[in-house]
């Protein structure tokens, strides 16, 4: 019955913002609102005069009577607008009312009013943002001047507008790179006939670095200083991506050849299972590298091949970005970050992707300092389906006398294989100072198990598996205890991996945090540390202590961990569950091993304060270590995690056993069989000490952990003597 205000804008029959800017806003809205008010009635008119037979009507067009709103009623509406725009109908009645207008008249002036305004801002803003484009246009005509008469620093050539592409760099720097060479031996070739000599230094210089001036002191346990190298780098300099550009190519190509050559340069051990680098023919092979070996350190070179279930552009995202990285080694690399990215790669992949890095390398006990690298990341698709990503250390272009790692290139080689597996051939090639590990752990450490490539290639294995088992769908329905819901077990799985990365991190000997030995001067020293815990959903507020010990024990790591992960003889060990019952409710398997799973386990316990608690704990074991990790957890925040709820407000403290072969032996296929070697327990506690951030660390609260922690040692020993005899 009636027409909106807003067709009639677009039908072009109101124009009252086209008027000249002398005329007013009110004289505007008033003519406006005359004409809605005319427009309605005479609407209202013809479909009266359409109701009557047709030899009444008059066939002339009647003109339009307009209704003109008096000052006094728009400045009312006016004064109204400014309060509420959009008034609802009792409001325009009763505004209608006090003005002797109609709800509809009412209704209609506030649309046009509220149209007015809107073409008003629209314009000013047009305004502004053409006024923008014209200085980015202005801007953008400067820039494409300058980029015309530039010239490449490389090369000398001129550049062409746009990016150059990262192969074509690389070219050009192989280019530039020849050219010097020729240089060189034709400066060489002059020295017989008495001219000159050009020197060219290499990549490395054999100059003592200089040394820097960190000012800060070290950590306890961080025997040489080495974190001040993660705190004190920053990302590289203009000056220096050259550089990382020719070294990460160079490191590209000696990292194939590591992978595919055998001997000489490899010689195998006489099971046929081990593979050790022949240093004089590596130097032979690969002459230039990064220099030569720095005095007082030790070569360690290792390769390991398998096969992983996991797709091959998969592995090479993991590798390439940084957290999902040290998630998936987060048993090995305590901390890492990225510092710049040189390139992201081509085609929307990571072909020709570089990063520059520093990492903590880590083993999990206090009694191994950690180790520290500056080093760039590079990835290249070989082939179809064939990938590398290789790592060197960048610590020419920041000397610094901390450094105790040096990592040559390192990396690994993937190619694709069928039903969505990969070959994966590692190769790890550092230099290091490892005169501050303890002489408990020397042994491993010297024998390349603790940071070499089988562990790399072994907890890579048992990762992919856990990871598989997140995206399982076809869960057997039969076993009692199976969680079979799938929003569920994904939300458990994430609970205790954040568990897992939380303990393996306040374990090791990491620049993170400070150790106090307690007691004694052997190798069960009791280590604690203190930490506030604030404004953390995933910790409970308060003062948490920590405490840490480490001890050889003459039992195989696989009965070790079989013992310790068992819930039925948990009670043997475990003094706070005050000897009650242990029964397992739910469990996620996750991998091949049995022993690789998640559990959710119940104390039925004779006090009745602890009748209700639940224990989440995770095992898992592969060819170089085992882990059993467990933290006590609410049963409301349980439930709401098993029905598929956000995990990362579930406050834990983990707890839990890092178990290590003793270095002595190698095993194949698990770790170490039944009656080989010794294992290296340590054995570590979080315990929530006082509910007050603010508050101070008494030291009965750190004899307690000690009591505690020494009993559950003491506890262990002799149960596994027992077993053992």
């Amino acid at each position: 019955m009636f027409q909106q205000p807003n067709n009639m804008m677009e039908a072009g029959q109101l124009h009252p913002l086209e008027m000249t800017q002398n005329t007013s806003e009110s004289e505007i809205a008033r003519m406006r609102d005359e004409e809605f008010d005319s427009t309605t009635k005479s609407g209202s008119e013809n479909n009266h005069e359409a109701g009557a037979s047709g030899d009444d009507q008059d066939p002339r067009p009647k003109k339009k009577r307009y209704h003109r709103h008096t000052q006094h009623q728009i400045q009312e509406m006016e004064a109204f607008f400014k309060e509420c725009p959009h008034p609802d109908d009792k409001q325009r009645k009763e505004l209608g009312r006090e003005l002797g207008l109609e709800p509809l008249q009412v209704k209609f002036w506030f649309q046009n009013k509220r149209t007015q305004m809107k073409t008003q801002h629209e314009r000013q803003e047009n305004t502004g943002l053409r006024a923008d484009n014209e200085k980015l246009r202005a801007d953008n005509m400067r820039y494409r001047e300058a980029l015309s008469t530039s010239s490449c620093p490389n090369c000398g050539g001129p550049t062409a507008v746009g990016q150059m592409s990262f192969d074509e760099h690389h070219l050009r720097l192989e280019n530039a790179r020849l050219r010097e060479e020729i240089d060189r031996i034709s400066a060489i070739a002059a020295k017989y006939v008495g001219k000159p000599v050009v020197n060219y230094p290499l990549l490395s210089s054999p100059m003592p670095p200089r040394p820097l001036d960190f000012g800060a002191q070290p950590c306890t346990g961080d025997i040489y200083g080495a974190g001040e190298l993660l705190r004190s780098i920053s990302a590289p300099s203009e000056a220096d991506k050259p550089v990382i550009i020719e070294l990460a190519v160079a490191a590209m190509e000696e990292l194939i050849r590591m992978a595919q050559m055998g001997e000489p340069l490899w010689m195998t051990t006489l099971d046929g299972t081990t593979f050790i680098l022949n240093e004089e023919e590596y130097i032979r092979t690969f002459p230039r590298g990064i220099g030569p070996k720095p005095s007082g350190f030790r070569c360690e070179a290792s390769r390991e091949t398998a096969v992983v279930i996991m797709n091959h552009i998969n592995l090479v995202e993991i590798l390439m970005d940084v957290n999902q990285w040290s998630t998936v080694f987060s048993g090995m690399v305590s901390k890492a970050s990225t510092l710049d990215v040189l390139s992201t790669g081509v085609a929307g992949n990571y072909n020709g992707a570089l990063q520059v890095m520093t990492a903590e390398f880590q083993v999990p006990t206090p009694l191994v300092p950690t180790r520290d690298s500056y080093y760039l990341r590079y990835c290249k698709q070989h082939a179809e389906g064939t990938w590398a990503v290789v790592d060197v250390s960048l610590d020419n272009l920041r000397p610094t006398p901390t450094v105790r790692c040096r990592i040559r290139p390192s990396g690994c080689l993937i190619q694709e294989m069928p039903n969505g597996y990969s070959k994966v051939t590692w190769v790890e090639h550092v230099e290091v100072d490892d005169r501050g590990v303890h002489s408990l752990y020397k042994q491993l450490v010297s024998s390349g198990q603790a940071f070499g490539a089988r562990r790399w290639v072994a907890t890579l294995d048992r990762q992919c598996e856990r990871l598989a088992s997140v995206m399982a769908t076809n869960i057997p329905t039969g076993d009692v205890g199976v969680i079979t819901n799938q929003d569920g077990r994904k939300s458990m799985l994430k609970l205790a991996e954040r568990m897992v990365i939380s303990f393996c991190a306040g374990v090791s000997a990491s620049t993170a945090h400070t150790w106090t030995t307690l007691s004694g001067t052997g190798a069960d020293d009791v280590r604690v540390m203190t930490r506030k815990s604030v404004d953390d959903p995933g910790r409970p507020p308060g003062i948490v202590l920590s405490a840490a010990t480490s001890f050889w024990l003459p039992v195989s790591p696989k009965r070790v961990f079989d013992f310790l992960r068992d819930e039925n003889s948990r009670s043997e060990w475990d003094i706070l569950s005050n000897g009650g019952v242990v029964q397992e409710m739910a469990h996620i398997a996750n991998g091949r091993d049995t022993g690789n799973c998640v559990s959710l386990l119940r104390v039925n316990s004779a006090n009745s304060s602890q009748s209700n608690m639940l224990i989440l704990q995770e095992s898992c074991t592969d060819p170089t270590a085992s882990f059993v990790i467990y933290a006590p957890v609410d049963i409301v925040a349980m439930n709401v995690v098993l029905n598929g709820g956000d995990p990362d407000y579930v406050a834990l403290l983990p707890s839990g056993f890092a178990i290590l072969p003793d270095g002595t032996t190698t095993s194949v296929g698990g770790i170490a069989d039944e009656g080989c070697g010794g294992s290296l327990l340590t054995v570590a506690f979080q315990i929530l000490v006082d509910s007050v951030p603010t508050a101070k660390l008494s030291l009965g609260s750190v004899a307690t952990v000690n009591n505690l922690i020494a009993c559950t040692v003491e506890r262990i020993k002799a149960a596994l003597s027992c077993e053992n005899a």
